[in-house]
């Protein structure tokens, strides 16, 4: 009945390998002939094996074409055969099916406080690609091939659900002036308001990124603990009776001085830079207290889209435990605060719990209020942090085991730690795109942050 067909299996949009089946092929051009009146069998058999050798000169038997792309060939196949009705309605079909994709994932990212539909989905995906597991995850590392592939599906992944993210906020685009990114430290908001402003100017809109950190106090002004530590990690940290009336200025179309803050100096610096808000720009806010109401309030409901990002990492130790979300971005601070901060890894994990505490204060119960909630973890990052970070780790257990005040940071250092010794370590990250959120924090972004 079909020709042999080259490819023998295809790649679905969760990222899952499925074998290539003429059949599925023939009933969805069956269905959409059916629509405008067409019940011939035969006929969708025939287009069909066409759809086939149109797979056989495009790919060869090693290649591994998307669902997508064979049904670009079904499009082509129908139109060019004379079937414009037929190809018109398979056209719809997909678009109907797409929507009701998006509008099937956007119900699953907002769901409740808890975002159990977002972390059940993380792990499918993990499960999907044997690395839902250390020990599993380990296996792939010893193979840069098996890694670099990961590395390919996990980003492809992440993309896709940047779109379906895009798509959101884009059926509110004619309302909104504001789209506010936030979440806990280091769960990749830069990288993901950048990104997402890029999908939306691809469709025609235009998003201007103010960042809320240039409005943080001169780090003199924080009271220090008696350590002589910086409590920074609070919305207080920020000049919030500044930030809401600049972005009640720029709602109404005024021009501000934005400040700029050094964060190697820990001062703004006296320069500042104009910024407006044109009539068709809406405002980009990537913010830890982007829900905070002294910060955001002020402005209507309506005018705003909140966007809520956090890593909801689904990866189990050796003893059968999830990887927590906080030490995941610990994780990425130390790194971040390291190379970009002059901040070193000591100093980052001794100042953790007021990141907690400001999170649980301040961040996380205010993720029920939001719009979208977004996973920014990425399932092979682990292994690559420990080639920037586990040397440093062990001589800071040995500082703190005997300090009684710094027991907090030394159970920290300690756990994350025994679970990086659990991990093979990436030497090669060069696979790792430009533009992946994990680049915000090792380094080698292609995207530009200030």
């Amino acid at each position: 009945m079909y020709k042999e067909c080259k490819i023998k299996s295809l790649v679905k949009r969760n990222g899952k390998i499925v074998e290539f089946d003429p059949e599925k092929v023939t009933l969805a051009i069956y269905r959409a002939a059916a629509a405008v009146g067409g019940h011939d069998r035969e006929l969708t058999v025939s287009l069909t094996n066409k759809v086939i050798d149109l797979i056989n000169q495009a790919y060869s038997s090693d290649m591994l074409p998307t669902v997508e792309n064979i049904q670009d060939i079904v499009e082509k196949v129908l139109i060019e055969n004379g079937h414009a009705k037929t190809a018109k309605a398979y056209i719809l079909y997909r678009a109907q099916r797409a929507e009701m994709r998006k509008a099937k994932d956007a119900a699953e990212y907002t769901h409740g406080n808890i975002p159990y539909d977002v972390i059940w989905r993380t792990l499918w995906w993990n499960a999907e690609h044997n690395c839902e597991t250390i020990a599993k995850l380990n296996k792939i590392i010893k193979d840069p091939k098996k890694f670099c592939k990961l590395v390919q599906d996990a980003e492809k992944d992440y993309n896709y659900r940047l779109e379906v993210a895009a798509q959101n906020i884009y059926k509110h685009i004619e309302s909104i002036r504001m789209i506010i990114i936030s979440g806990p430290s280091s769960s990749g908001k830069t990288t993901t308001t950048l990104r997402i402003a890029d999908f939306l100017k691809q469709r025609g809109f235009t998003l201007k990124a103010i960042n809320v950190d240039n409005y943080y106090y001169d780090l003199e002004y924080h009271p220090k603990d008696e350590f002589g530590d910086y409590d920074f990690e609070t919305p207080e940290a920020l000049d919030l009776p500044l930030i809401s009336e600049h972005l009640s200025q720029l709602i109404e179309g005024k021009e501000i001085k934005c400040p700029i803050y050094n964060f190697k100096s820990g001062k703004r610096e006296k320069e500042t830079t104009n910024f407006k808000l044109e009539n068709n720009e809406v405002l980009l806010i990537d913010s830890l207290y982007g829900f905070y109401h002294g910060m955001t309030g002020h402005i209507p409901e309506e005018k705003k889209f909140k966007f809520y990002i956090e890593t909801l990492c689904q990866l189990k130790d050796k003893n059968g435990s999830f990887v927590r979300w906080t030490d995941l971005r610990l994780l990425r601070r130390m790194i971040r605060d390291s190379q970009f901060r002059s901040y070193d890894p000591e100093k980052t994990v001794g100042h953790w719990h007021y990141v907690r505490k400001g999170e649980i204060k301040h961040i996380i119960p205010n993720m029920k209020f939001a719009d979208f909630i977004f996973n920014g973890a990425m399932p092979y990052e682990l292994p690559v942090m420990k080639k920037y970070l586990f040397k440093f780790i062990k001589p800071i257990m040995d500082k703190y085991k005997d300090e009684p005040a710094k027991l907090d940071a030394f159970l920290r250092a300690k756990r994350i730690y025994e679970l990086l010794n659990q991990l093979q370590e990436v030497q090669d990250d060069t696979c790792i795109p430009g533009d992946s959120v994990l680049r915000e924090f090792i380094g080698g972004s292609q995207l530009k942050y200030h």
